[in-house]
């Protein structure tokens, strides 16, 4: 008979101390719990977890070690219609598990009713069926890691896929490929320093699990927002095992990143998890306790409010979800040592009875947390329930990806009238967006591209989604795509055409790095890759989404404009403001922002009404920023002259008179494929002069400090 003890409620999980391991799960429902402990020849032992003390079960085993496999078997009423679903035949993962191993293996044993009468309760056991927690040995050496800490103004944001991004990289050796080792390989870090990131987000590594609709067609989740184990790093990312190495692979990526500089930001999904909606299966948060981890509907509690698009809602008004998220998050932060997180559909997690409300109990608790809230929050603001669009309307600790950035940056590049205005906000920092909840420029994380939607060189390619290889008919994915094919859609020999597309490449990627604000590069598209028009690639696990490395030679121009742009950011705290411009100046000195028509004269609001306006100047005085620097010195800039022209036929610009700069040093044109930060060899422009502008281009002028 093995020994158990009672052990303690807390830490939730399975926690070894060096000795044994103590057990310790939540369910408000349950009437008895099993603990179940997998031998490698896959024997079960159960064991009753013999305390309870307010709704947490608990036990402590003594020689439990680390790589021990294990699950749990709920006791208590099902009665889905009271919102219950407990049914211990059913095997369930840990909501606090630090590792998972095995597959799941879709059986109708994991569903708790028969296929054929879905009203009959399915008593077929699927642990055969199941991955199982692992308990993790949870020492590392992580010697003398620091996080970066790199301020907002100066950060430059890499979206990251790590299989994606690694599996066809030749450098990295074959078996680490598409794994947290890759990532962290030099090879890789090279490529992300020439680059100027300062942060990668990585996409979803929280443990999660394809759909069964997808397996059934041959198809898998490769981006992963699907989880279902919100403190275990994917096993399917590891090179080294899922017996808990995952763990330890995974903080060797961290640190390596580190000492480059890199921070580590992950994106993370607490809005639903993999069990689906009521006709779903039963893994973990279902069979534990139904009601305490989902959003329930009111009237029928057999079903789910949905404002994911994926069956379920996580319950951010109970406290023990609530509890997850925080010790999850806290988690990732204090032992493996992240930086911060981008919350997937974060619209969803701050409803409290339906609408979305700022001073919700989420961000509450986020505020108040002395560990959370001093590491960056990136909010995408958006769900898919009535009301879920509140891009600008988060608190202030956090930033926000800006869904207006891209839209409007794209409409105007594809020629939409009276795009003007809107343009020039967005290019600015999106004051109208962040200003008056007391946020900065840096509250925007702008982005042209993502992993949803087109690929950058998709989106100057494509009219529409071609996503035939999904096997849905070409019905997913969004048709608000806001792309232009520069006249014929997919692959072109067509001389014109080519160049045009990558001017449009260039003069979105100018448009992303010179705006103020925080840029987020999505992955491959300093190679120009390219999905084939598929703009929803969650499900390709294959070439479709992975970088070609190939691009290195034949995108070289490409990749060397973007380097090159990311150093004039870098080197220039103009395109860096920490505060918005205000168009004037305190001392009676020159203003720290100017519109300008192509005549050169000061934009009025006729100008920028008119319809058919899609040129105009921009300058930006650098010595006019009025912000200090780190250690409270003054901070001065070259100046700096936009000459933007989205208009579909060249236009001749006359540069301002004297009062805006002595000289103007031509150091970027979008039209020129091999643009280098220059400035050019003996080329520069008096006050007055006139400067031809290619249709669709941007061109950059600069002005020395005296």
């Amino acid at each position: 008979m093995r020994e158990v003890w009672p052990g303690e409620p807390y830490p939730l999980g399975g926690t070894w101390d060096g000795v044994g391991t103590s057990f310790s799960v939540f369910s408000e429902v349950a009437e008895r719990v099993e603990l179940c402990l997998f031998g490698d020849d896959g024997s079960e032992e159960r064991v009753d977890l013999p305390e309870v003390d307010g709704f947490v079960w608990h036990g402590y085993l003594p020689g439990i070690m680390p790589g021990q496999r294990y699950g749990y078997r709920v006791h208590g009423p099902y009665e889905p219609a009271r919102g219950h679903r407990c049914n211990p035949a059913k095997l369930l993962l840990d909501p606090y598990a630090k590792a998972i191993d095995g597959e799941l293996v879709w059986n109708e044993a994991l569903f708790p009713y028969r296929f054929t009468r879905p009203e009959a309760s399915n008593t077929e056991d699927s642990a055969p069926f199941m991955p199982k927690n692992v308990v993790i040995n949870p020492f590392f050496d992580w010697g003398n890691d620091r996080a970066p800490r790199t301020p907002y103004h100066q950060t430059v944001i890499y979206e990251a896929h790590v299989r994606g991004m690694t599996m066809r990289h030749p450098a990295v050796p074959e078996e680490q490929r598409g794994t947290y080792a890759a990532i962290g390989h030099p090879a890789i870090i090279d490529h992300l320093l020439s680059l100027g990131v300062t942060a990668v987000e990585l996409m979803p590594v929280h443990h999660f699990m394809p759909e069964h609709f997808l397996v059934a067609r041959g198809l898998t989740n490769y981006w992963g927002y699907n989880t279902m184990a919100y403190l275990a790093p994917h096993a399917g990312y590891s090179s080294s095992g899922t017996r808990g190495e995952q763990v330890l692979e995974f903080k060797a990526m961290v640190r390596a990143l580190h000492e480059a500089g890199i921070e580590v930001i992950l994106d993370v999904v607490y809005n639903h998890t993999a069990e689906g909606d009521h006709m779903g299966p039963t893994l973990g948060f279902r069979g534990i306790d139904n009601a305490a981890y989902y959003r329930l509907h009111d009237g029928d509690r057999r079903y789910y409010l949905d404002y994911t698009g994926c069956g379920n809602s996580l319950n951010v008004r109970s406290p023990h979800a609530l509890q997850l998220i925080m010790d999850s998050l806290r988690y990732w932060v204090l032992d493996m040592h992240v930086d911060g997180f981008r919350f997937d559909l974060a619209a969803a997690l701050a409803r409290e009875l339906h609408d979305v409300d700022r001073l919700s109990a989420f961000f509450d608790l986020i505020q108040q947390d002395p560990v959370i809230s001093q590491v960056k929050l990136i909010a995408e603001p958006w769900d898919v329930g009535p009301g879920g669009y509140q891009v600008g309307n988060f608190p202030p600790l956090w930033t926000e990806w800006n869904g207006k950035f891209r839209d409007t940056v794209r409409d105007f590049w594809r020629g939409t009238g009276s795009a003007l205005p809107e343009f020039a906000s967005r290019l600015t920092g999106s004051a109208d967006l962040y200003a008056t909840s007391g946020r900065r420029p840096v509250a925007s994380i702008n982005f042209v591209t993502c992993h949803d939607g087109f690929t950058l060189a998709d989106l100057v390619s494509y009219d529409r989604k071609h996503n035939e290889a999904n096997s849905e008919d070409n019905r997913d994915g969004t048709d608000d795509n806001r792309s232009w094919n520069c006249g014929v859609e997919g692959p072109v020999e067509d001389p014109e055409i080519v160049r045009l597309r990558h001017r449009q490449r260039r003069n979105f990627l100018t448009t992303l790095f010179l705006s103020q604000g925080v840029p987020m590069l999505s992955h491959g598209d300093e190679l120009g890759r390219t999905q084939r028009g598929n703009n929803n690639a969650y499900c390709q696990d294959n070439e479709i989404a992975w970088i070609d490395w190939s691009m290195l030679r034949t995108e070289s121009d490409l990749l060397e404009f973007v380097r090159s742009l990311s150093r004039l950011r870098r080197d220039h705290p103009v395109f860096q403001r920490r505060r918005f411009f205000h168009g004037g100046s305190s001392d009676g000195g020159k203003r720290d922002l100017v519109w300008l028509t192509p005549a050169g004269a000061e934009m009025t609001a006729g100008d920028w009404h008119t319809g058919y306006a899609k040129s105009l100047m921009v300058y930006l005085n650098g010595e006019a920023i009025t912000e200090p620097g780190p250690r409270g010195e003054p901070i001065t800039d070259d100046s700096f002259l936009m000459l933007i022209n989205a208009h579909h036929e060249d236009l001749t610009f006359t540069l301002p008179g004297p009062e805006f700069g002595p000289t103007w040093i031509p150091i970027l044109d979008t039209n020129d494929d091999t643009f280098q930060a220059g400035p050019f060899p003996d080329d520069h422009w008096s006050p007055g002069s006139l400067v031809a502008v290619t249709s669709r281009s941007i061109q950059l002028l600069r002005s020395p400090l005296p």
